[in-house]
């Protein structure tokens, strides 16, 4: 049996306000596509993602846990379902519980924006694009039913609520909410009169949508007033007080009706609205507006459980804000902000621009906070009580979109991504001491265009290909280099000669090589409308690629570029796939075809990066994948013309390749993927859309490729393959196969004996192993030695449409080598 682990987790967050929750256990979950990441961001060996949830159908808006719950995650879909998953006591890992479907008619029939849950409650409130907010109630099993659905009236769609229990009447609740209007609505439910919640004030006074509504206790006392903070897209946060008694509030009995004559927009309203509940008096008044930001606020969240009320907001323009009254005068001022303070913003996300902070979270303890960007990557500060400051910790990204390409550099040191978000990405594992774990190390691309394809061409340089008609070249930079080394232990060649770093200039889409200047440099700046200006935000100083720590996204996005030194020309559309030889000599390309003309596999050497002429012909339709065979001798190719063609290399030229033999009826369906096998005689797989994995070889003493008998056959169709370099225990090659589903799996070939296929038995690393949407590519880390003679570093990556990247270690259990599957 083989052993899973998960070595690395790698999922962006999806941009939206409400899509992340802190829970009081540590754990942050996050939406990330239409699954949900757990991470725990505190923890000493700063892992990253450790789990992904796998249950919707569609993006996942809303994350919520129950406070006080032991574990209960609450989850909401542009699938219009609602999804409860529960921590299991003995495994501690998250397992699905029960779904609220659109297919009841009383349940949310569209998008799902919004979860509210409040302490020590059994009630949790869900706001979606029909304009409703649906009350559910959960019973003694944790079994969720319908209690109310609420109408909105005057329509509009909620974009946040929020939920709390009414101080001196903890048995009735209000809840707020808010949305695509600029007015908040309160509905209240008393405990006396019956279950149902009732509208009972409107609270105007904002000029913007809406986007987050959060309740807190002015203080620990059960009787105290409960302050309600709203934030807007007109650039304001505005507090509301509730509170219990026929008087008024100080601030609100006191007003003067001059006080807003100054303020921007409407003038400040002191109006009181007032209610019952459990025969008390309540009143809502205004409280206080909050000036500081510059962009539209996407969320407020109060600290919990410390004696001074302190709020974090998160904005678009790129800055978090942490938000207190004043001891002597009330006034809430901003005590620390955080994030991008720059004068010199880049235009681009090439330049470093973040596009806003979506979401801002206190951890539990109130000692660190994050955000995410626009970027999905979330940025973490630590408050260091000694310096009094917040320090920038590491943090967590990964991919927004599907993952396109994964390679791993020759000799297996880091894995390469790239994606239809316009990046590609480098991993690493960080070494220190004992520990270990996965971290994004570098960005090295990023462009204007989807990104399709790459390989690696040596330890320092790679090839991508995107939705473009050419190729790029890339070299690693001194800064990466030397980060790489120091971080993760992987010594470069050749680092004196390297450029310092890259950046790209404002209007282009080549990264160009820099030098860096000394920290007391002065730099000037040219006309910034000039084609090859320098974005003066992205000089890079010496001191500033001295990292002790993986880098941050502000560092990712603007100084781990690599230089752009080639670009590859010929294809007449955009380019499908690639393939580096194993020795870095060539590399073959293909562009999407509808047509013969077009279907061509060019060769470049890379030498002088010249095109080998005549181009390679066989194909009528799209090449889906290329492939070199281990000693470079054949390149391999299969297109979506449900053929395959084996091109042979001229032993004298070493560059020229000529068609060996083609079927043109391969599969019945069209051709995703080949690999070849680390046999010593010529065998190869391809998988389809017919959902088969078909076996070709040719033993000693045959002329022409055969098909074997042996065929694995899925459930799904087959998307991406891979063998595993060498061949393991008694001539067994080792096939992971990856389907449409997003079910992986391993299979062991034995090459001596007729080809026999057995499915290997693997122990999960977890209850949702495998990604949600389709395998875009499985890659192999390269095996050093001649055979696998036990399984220490047997690592798989896996690519999917669902946006992850993961990468899992095997070890087998048995003393005994041979795969008994």
């Amino acid at each position: 049996m083989l052993h899973i682990t998960a070595e690395y987790l790698a999922a962006g967050a999806n941009r939206h306000p409400s899509a992340a929750d802190w829970d009081e256990s540590g754990i942050l979950a996050f939406g990330a596509d239409r699954n949900v990441a757990l991470w725990r961001p505190q923890t000493e060996e700063s892992k990253g993602v450790f789990e992904i949830l796998n249950g919707h159908e569609d993006t996942v808006n809303a994350v919520k846990f129950i406070p006080g719950s032991d574990g209960t995650l609450i989850t909401g879909s542009v699938d219009k379902k609602l999804i409860i998953w529960r921590k299991d006591k003995i495994s501690g890992n998250f397992k699905w519980s029960q779904s609220l479907q659109s297919r009841e008619s009383d349940h949310h029939q569209s998008s799902i924006n919004c979860i509210a849950s409040a302490a020590g409650s059994n009630i949790f409130a869900s706001g979606a694009a029909d304009g409703t907010v649906k009350i559910w109630s959960l019973d003694q099993e944790g079994i969720a039913s319908l209690r109310q659905s609420i109408t909105i009236n005057p329509r509009f769609f909620p974009l946040s609520l929020a939920l709390s229990p009414l101080s001196g009447a903890p048995e009735s609740y209000v809840l707020a909410v808010a949305g695509t209007k600029d007015i908040i609505q309160l509905f209240v439910q008393d405990s006396q009169v019956g279950q149902d919640f009732k509208l009972q004030a409107t609270l105007a006074g904002h000029e913007g949508w809406i986007r987050s509504l959060e309740f807190a206790r002015e203080s620990k006392h059960s009787d105290s007033d409960l302050l309600l903070s709203s934030a807007s897209q007109d650039k304001y946060i505005r507090l509301w007080r509730i509170h219990q008694g026929k008087e008024l509030p100080a601030a609100a009995a006191s007003a003067d009706p001059s006080l807003g004559a100054f303020m921007p927009g409407k003038s400040l309203s002191n109006k009181a609205h007032r209610f019952k509940a459990q025969g008390l008096d309540f009143s809502a008044t205004f409280e206080a507006l909050l000036l500081g930001h510059e962009d539209w606020i996407y969320s407020t969240k109060w600290r919990a459980g410390n004696e001074k009320l302190q709020l974090l907001s998160a904005s678009a323009d790129n800055s978090l804000a942490i938000w207190e009254a004043d001891a002597s005068t009330g006034v809430w001022v901003t005590i620390t902000r955080l994030g991008e303070i720059s004068s010199e913003k880049g235009s681009t996300t090439a330049t470093g621009s973040t596009g806003g902070f979506w979401a801002g979270l206190w951890s539990p303890s109130g000692e660190t906070v994050v955000s995410l960007g626009r970027t999905g990557s979330w940025r973490l500060w630590n408050y260091n009580a000694q310096q009094d400051k917040w320090l920038q910790g590491i943090g967590a990204s990964g991919h927004t979109l599907p993952v396109t390409g994964i390679a791993w550099a020759k000799d297996g040191d880091y894995l390469l991504s790239t994606s239809s978000d316009q990046t590609t990405r480098l991993h690493a594992a960080w070494k220190r001491g004992d520990k270990r774990s996965w971290h994004e190390m570098a960005r090295p691309q990023i462009h204007g265009y989807d990104l399709n394809c790459i390989d690696s061409l040596g330890i320092s340089q790679f090839v991508s290909g995107a939705d473009e008609k050419l190729l790029r070249v890339f070299n690693e930079p001194k800064a990466v280099a030397n980060l790489l080394s120091k971080l993760c232990g992987i010594g470069g060649s050749h680092i004196d000669q390297m450029p310092d770093a890259a950046n790209m200039p404002v209007l282009g889409l080549s990264n160009k090589a820099i030098d860096v200047v000394e920290d007391d440099a002065e730099v000037v700046s040219g006309e910034t409308q000039e084609l090859g200006a320098i974005d003066p935000a992205s000089v890079l100083h010496k001191s500033t690629l001295d990292l002790d720590q993986p880098p941050s996204e502000e560092h990712l996005s603007r100084h781990t570029l690599w230089p752009e030194t080639e670009k590859l020309y010929g294809h007449g559309y955009e380019i499908s796939a690639l393939a580096a030889s194993h020795d870095g000599s060539i590399i073959a390309t293909a562009c999407k075809a509808s047509s013969i003309d077009h279907a061509v596999i060019r060769l470049f050497e890379t030498k002088g990066w010249l095109e080998i002429k005549p181009p390679l012909t066989a194909h009528s339709l799209t090449v889906t994948r290329l492939r070199f065979s281990a000693d470079d001798k054949y390149l391999l190719s299969v297109g979506r013309d449900r053929q395959w063609a084996v091109f042979e290399r001229d032993e004298e030229t070493k560059v020229m390749y000529t068609l060996k033999e083609s079927d043109l009826k391969g599969h019945t369906r069209m051709i995703l993927d080949a690999a070849w096998a680390p046999t010593p005689f010529p065998l190869f797989a391809t998988a389809g859309r017919d959902k088969k994995v078909n076996f070709w070889a040719m033993e000693d003493g045959q002329e022409k490729l055969t098909a074997y008998k042996a065929k694995i056959t899925e459930a799904y169709p087959v998307t991406a393959i891979d063998f595993l370099g060498k061949l393991v225990g008694d001539g067994y090659a080792c096939l992971a196969v990856g389907s449409e589903s997003g079910l992986v799996t391993i299979h062991s070939i034995n090459t001596k004996i007729g080809m026999a296929v057995q499915m290997a038995a693997v122990r999960l690393p977890s209850t949702y192993p495998n990604p949600s949407k389709a395998i875009t590519q499985l890659a192999w880390k390269p095996v050093k030695g001649k055979d696998v003679n036990s399984w220490e570093d047997v690592v798989l990556a896996i690519a999917s449409e669902d946006s992850s990247l993961r990468v899992y270690s095997y070890r087998h259990t048995s003393e005994s080598i041979s795969i008994e599957m």
